[in-house]
């Protein structure tokens, strides 16, 4: 066998023609991977190889049948065929031999590419900044798909007596297990047939291993792939020497092995992740959703088609986690990719709205291409429905603060908890119930109804709260209690309640203006006074650890207002002025809550404390920025404000808190108290000491949308209609939710990184030619080098043998 191992590999590289396949090779590979625009790397600008791996399979369709049609058919065409049995060697060891050698050329054919990943190593911010592991891993890929390309290869010039119709079924044949599978399983209406048939395409499995994931499923496919084709190789060309029948009975039992073999492995999911950062791994809180899933859910991903590089790669990391998911929940869980901008323009439009219909928000971006700037819609979203529920997925985590490369990559970071809380939602039997408070002056449905819509999208039941009304019952089912800008006092019964609600483990988002500030008020009057609130909570929340200050922060990191600059034609003229009442509350904490976040809109934010309580957590996730100051009460603000040029050196102080985590077991108001007269059955609460969560964000207006005044519809929250910016409102709002009602296990997948690798803008731009040709002429320069040495060598070996 190691013979007939070696005649291979120096029978092809003896020929010119051996060289002049793998140049080819190498050439359409320099080509696709570094000068066409839409697959090249340099374009792309990630310090990746992905764009090669993804063309190679394609490469391997000609280059494996071009080194294998000579292996038998050539053979038998020479005549030469039958030599081989006058050697001590069986038929199995024939077929091996051959087959090791195609293998073998293969491989040598890949080594020039390496010169690739030098080139990365060498572009990369910063230099070295490339994922050796999943480089390694995607070559390990490419190797075991190389193996199983040279053993259908191998089949199939074993079925022909001629080289180039050997060739040409071998094409054939590897261009239908690797893509026609594939394409024949999307064109399947029903998806467990379309799961069976892209099981056995060669596609599946060479995307899952080529990321850098070696898993075990994976691994016996391609093994015994191409164990099912050496086989089939032996039998076909021993028929001759055995009766039909046994090759017949071989044949099923290999065939029924490979299935059992694969249908076993693939429920029981072993793997591997080779990436420097693990981006591939499934966390223990993901796989126990996964594992508690009773209904089976469908992902469709809305982010295909035409889209920009940075895009692509949200687009790859979203297939990825839905991938990796499907892998550890077979048959509950299966995934849809959709190009929502397909079709004709009315096509398009008409798919659009109904996007916009179930809540999805389409993003407008601005493409730099060869004619200029230009504009594209695209829905960067996911919907993960399981029976009639549905849960929207925002695969799109925008900041302004940061460049589109970090937004993408915060993105890809926040994939695993983003499908994981949805995942959670879409499978919950008994949505939690949320309450909104009433009866205290607290903003209408209309102020809070993206709010409220957003938490019911999530999965939640939404309603109000009257805690005059409210009954021990109703508390007990209720899960988590909103208390949004009340303006009047609360009574001690309703505290009373609120106590009884906390101690049995509720969870409560107090959401507080101290101070009674109003915008509309200084538009209608052109000044204010400021007066603190009378809400008899100060001695609750200061049980629970926070006191609220009697005081605003006028923030040099604020929104902006209209205000009339003058008039012309007896018309207004209107402009924008900042107003440092209205901070854009930056998120700096490292808090999964608020981790990657975009600012938060806010208006007329306080300031809070926290006090000394031993069994409560306190963690401050949001404060203003370093350049505000405290703007007392009593005090007095007007529109003329705007008009003052700030002093830096009042402003420039030091953040102050403006938002607070607890957490922990909270004491109660009541505790050696009497209960308020107008409970009709007080409770002794000294027994019952639930832990609870809690937050408290020193002002409300973060939870109120706007709402447009010409049709009182209202605007998304987070939205500002002066501004024309979305804010991370939304988020922050989910994310807290989510926090609230779950464990950390959660909402710490929110600290999951993943590196960004990018290549050197400034040597791309300076040095972009140059490291083209290297990477499209180096490897041929270097296979050409080779086949010299190796002619040299000939001629002198066998020169000398003649003389």
């Amino acid at each position: 066998m190691i013979n007939i191992f070696k005649k291979e590999i120096y029978s092809f590289f003896n020929s010119l023609v051996g060289y002049l396949a793998i140049a080819i090779f190498l050439l359409a590979s320099g080509l696709l991977a570094w000068i066409f625009p839409s697959t090249s790397i340099i374009d792309g600008g990630y310090a990746s190889l992905h764009s090669f791996f993804a063309v190679a399979p394609y490469l391997f369709l000609f280059l494996i049948p071009a080194i294998g049609a000579r292996s038998i058919a050539g053979e038998k065409e020479a005549g030469t065929f039958d030599l081989l049995f006058s050697r001590p060697n069986t038929l199995f060891q024939i077929v091996a031999g051959k087959y090791l050698g195609i293998v073998g050329i293969a491989v040598l054919s890949i080594l020039p590419t390496t010169i690739y990943a030098c080139t990365i190593y060498l572009l990369a911010s910063p230099t070295g900044n490339i994922d050796i592991g999943a480089t390694l891993g995607s070559y390990l890929g490419l190797f075991f798909l190389a193996c199983t390309y040279a053993a259908i290869a191998i089949f199939c010039s074993s079925l022909a007596k001629n080289a180039i119709v050997a060739f040409l079924l071998a094409v054939f044949a590897l261009f239908f297990a690797y893509y026609g599978l594939e394409a024949m399983g999307d064109l399947l209406s029903f998806e467990a047939g379309t799961a069976f048939i892209k099981k056995l395409g060669l596609q599946a499995h060479y995307t899952s291993i080529s990321r850098g994931v070696l898993d075990l499923a994976d691994l016996i496919y391609f093994f015994s792939v191409s164990a099912l084709f050496i086989i089939f190789t032996v039998g076909h060309l021993g028929r001759h020497f055995r009766k039909r029948s046994k090759t017949l009975t071989w044949y099923t039992a290999t065939l029924l092995a490979y299935f059992l073999l694969n249908q076993q492995y693939f429920s029981y999911s072993i793997r591997l992740d080779l990436t420097e950062d693990r981006r591939f791994s499934i966390s223990e809180a993901t796989k126990e959703v996964l594992q508690g899933m009773e209904a089976p859910v469908h992902i469709t991903i809305f982010l295909d088609g035409d889209l920009p590089n940075g895009f692509n790669e949200l687009k790859r990391a979203a297939m990825d986690m839905a991938s990796d998911l499907k892998s550890y929940a077979p048959g509950k869980l299966d995934y849809t990719l959709i190009d929502p901008l397909e079709g004709s323009q009315a096509e398009q439009q008409a798919f659009a709205d109904a996007l916009l219909s179930r809540g999805i928000q389409p993003t407008n971006l601005r493409v730099k291409t060869d004619q200029g700037w230009s504009q594209k819609l695209i829905f960067p979203t996911a919907v993960i429905r399981s029976g009639t529920q549905e849960i929207l997925v925002n695969l799109l985590q925008q900041k302004q603060s940061v460049s589109p490369e970090e937004a993408i990559n915060n993105s890809i970071q926040n994939l695993a908890y983003a499908f994981t809380a949805a995942l959670k939602k879409a499978n919950s039997q008994e949505p939690p119930f949320v309450g909104f408070t009433e009866g205290h002056g607290e903003p209408s449905d209309l102020e809070l109804y993206d709010a409220m819509q957003c938490l019911a999208a999530d999965g939640h039941q939404v309603g109000r709260v009257n805690l005059d009304s409210v009954t021990y019952a109703s508390l007990d089912q209720l899960k988590l209690l909103f208390i949004v800008k009340p303006t009047s006092a609360f009574k001690e019964s309703h505290k009373y309640k609120i106590d009884y609600f906390v101690r049995h483990g509720g969870r409560v988002v107090w959401a507080i203006d101290q101070v009674d500030a109003s915008l509309h008020h200084l538009q209608k009057t052109g000044s204010q006074p400021l007066i603190a609130r009378s809400l008899n909570l100060d001695d609750q929340l200061f049980m629970y650890g926070v006191r609220l200050n009697d005081e605003l922060i006028a923030d040099l990191q604020c929104g902006q207002i209209p205000i009339t600059v003058g008039a012309m034609s007896g018309q207004p003229q209107i402009a924008l002025a900042p107003w440092y009442f209205f901070p854009i509350v930056t998120p700096t904490s490292s808090h999964p809550i608020v981790r990657n976040l975009d600012g938060i809109r806010t208006e007329f934010v306080g300031t809070l404390d926290t006090v000394g309580s031993p069994s409560i957590k306190k963690n401050i996730i949001l404060t203003s920025s370093a350049f505000a100051k405290r703007w007392r009460v009593p005090a007095s603000i007007s529109l003329q404000m705007v008009e003052e040029e700030p002093d830096p050196k009042k402003f420039h102080t030091h953040p102050y808190p403006v938002a607070v985590l607890l957490s922990g077991e909270f004491p109660y108001l009541f505790e050696n108290r009497a209960a308020p007269s107008d409970i009709a059955e007080p409770i002794d609460l000294t027994n019952i000491h639930h832990t609870s969560k809690m937050l408290v964000f020193a002002d409300a207006d973060w939870l109120i949308n706007q709402i447009d005044s010409k049709d009182q519809s209202p605007y998304p929250l987070g939205w500002d209609r002066y501004m024309e910016r979305q804010f991370a409102n939304k988020a922050f709002l989910q994310n807290t939710v989510d926090y609230l009602l779950h464990d950390d296990s959660l909402i710490g997948l929110r600290n999951r990184s993943v590196k960004l690798r990018l290549l050197n803008p400034v040597k791309i731009k300076e040095q972009k030619l140059m490291w083209q040709l290297v990477n499209v002429a180096a490897p041929i320069l270097l296979l050409s080098v080779i086949a010299l040495a190796q002619q040299q060598f000939r001629r002198r070996k066998f020169g000398k043998a003649r003389r």
